[in-house]
């Protein structure tokens, strides 16, 4: 049998792709020689990072300015994209935000913009790229979610609402895709080590500063690098793997979550009182 090739896709868009995980897998795909588009809402992050990966090599990219939440624009930046390059052979839907805060302190705009960006923003992310995909013969789609898409996550609730949303979806995306030859895969990382954790959006007045990385940490006192997590992304890609869980915590967890899960709710309780 020959050895697997490394997945090495030509023309990739990773979105949210100027900090944490995106960044972390817009420098591994480009370092596997394809050319990435960066898309950020932060234009001048995207092109800051696209020269510094363009530069590296062997692959170039590209920055490209993007609210996820708007329709349109997503289908302008696939459409641009093809343009440019003749074809889209991964589509990564990783922008996205945190939120914590006790259920009873969300407001509408919590619950708005989970809802416009961490779902929204894939469902528009997948709708803009399918049809090229399928037009090209194939492709791959890759969305973030979390491990908190695996199990409850207390006192984050639009935040676990919205990652339940994109494991489920793309799961049932995959079924569809499969078919046409576009594979789909939910990257469901445990706690990761980027600026997310320490910026949640507008946190409630019940929220104390620092507090989620403190309690995440009692819970994985080694947070995992985004280098990591991109690497093991592009191998479950390579693998076409439904759900590419990353740490042990994440693998546990998911596991106790169906097995145990009486464990999982009493953890959880104990979780929120902190």
């Amino acid at each position: 049998m020959s050895p697997r090739e490394p997945f090495a896709p030509a023309v990739s868009i990773v979105t949210g792709g100027a900090s944490g995980i995106g960044r972390a897998l817009a420098s591994a795909l480009a370092a596997r020689g394809g050319h990435v588009v960066i898309a950020d809402l932060n234009r001048e992050a995207a092109d800051r990072v696209a020269a510094e990966l363009s530069a590296a090599g062997p692959g170039t990219a590209s920055g490209y300015g993007v609210d996820v939440a708007d329709r349109p624009a997503m289908d302008a930046l696939v459409a641009h994209t093809v343009d440019q390059h003749g074809r889209l052979d991964l589509m990564v839907n990783n922008a996205g935000i945190l939120f914590a805060g006790p259920f009873e302190e969300t407001t509408d705009r919590h619950w708005d913009t989970a809802i416009d960006v961490n779902l929204r923003g894939v469902v528009n992310g997948c709708r803009a790229a399918y049809p090229v995909m399928q037009r090209q013969g194939g492709g791959s789609i890759l969305n973030t979610g979390s491990l908190a898409g695996l199990m409850p996550a207390p006192v984050m609730t639009p935040y676990t609402a919205t990652k339940w949303a994109v494991v489920g979806f793309s799961q049932a995306l995959r079924a569809e895709a499969s078919p046409k030859g576009i594979r789909v895969c939910v990257l469901c990382p445990a706690y990761v080590e980027t600026p997310l954790i320490d910026e949640p959006f507008e946190p409630t007045t019940g929220y104390a500063e620092g507090s989620f990385r403190k309690n995440i940490k009692a819970l994985q006192p080694r947070l995992i690098q985004p280098e990591t997590v991109a690497e093991k992304a592009l191998e479950g890609l390579e693998h076409d793997r439904a759900v590419i869980q990353v740490g042990t915590l994440a693998q546990f967890l998911s596991r106790a979550q169906r097995f145990l899960p009486k464990a999982v709710e009493l953890g959880n309780r104990v979780q929120a009182r902190r």
